[in-house]
């Protein structure tokens, strides 16, 4: 089994910064790519960020600039740090591992987190 389990969601007030992580655990070789997405009230769950074992790099356009992703994989952990936060950034946001490799060929595909609330306002 495996399971992805985030935490460092909270109320912070607009400008302000916030530190996500996002630790996998269980019967894990390695993890391919890592992604946080979120999803506002009333509205789909959109890609935030995604990083790929190497390290390659993918964001959203809205947080171009304000937020950094980045990923221990020796402790299978992604984090994602968000600066300059504004009122629309609150959602629930999710931890996604796209694949993950129990033994050097079997793997499991499409791990979600339970989410973590970001709310932004003053």
């Amino acid at each position: 089994q495996v399971q992805l389990v985030e935490s460092g969601g909270g109320l912070v007030q607009p400008g302000g910064s916030l530190r996500l992580s996002c630790a996998a655990s269980g019967n894990i070789f390695s993890v391919n790519t890592m992604g946080w997405y979120r999803q506002a009230p009333g509205k789909q769950r959109d890609l935030v960020a995604d990083i790929s074992s190497g390290g390659s790099t993918n964001y959203a356009n809205s947080v171009k600039g304000r937020f950094t992703i980045s990923r221990d994989n020796a402790k299978n952990t992604v984090y994602l740090q968000m600066n300059s936060l504004k009122p629309e950034d609150t959602a629930v946001y999710y931890c996604n591992a796209d694949r993950i490799y129990h033994t050097h060929t079997a793997y499991s595909t499409n791990y979600w987190g339970r989410g973590t609330q970001v709310t932004v306002s003053s």
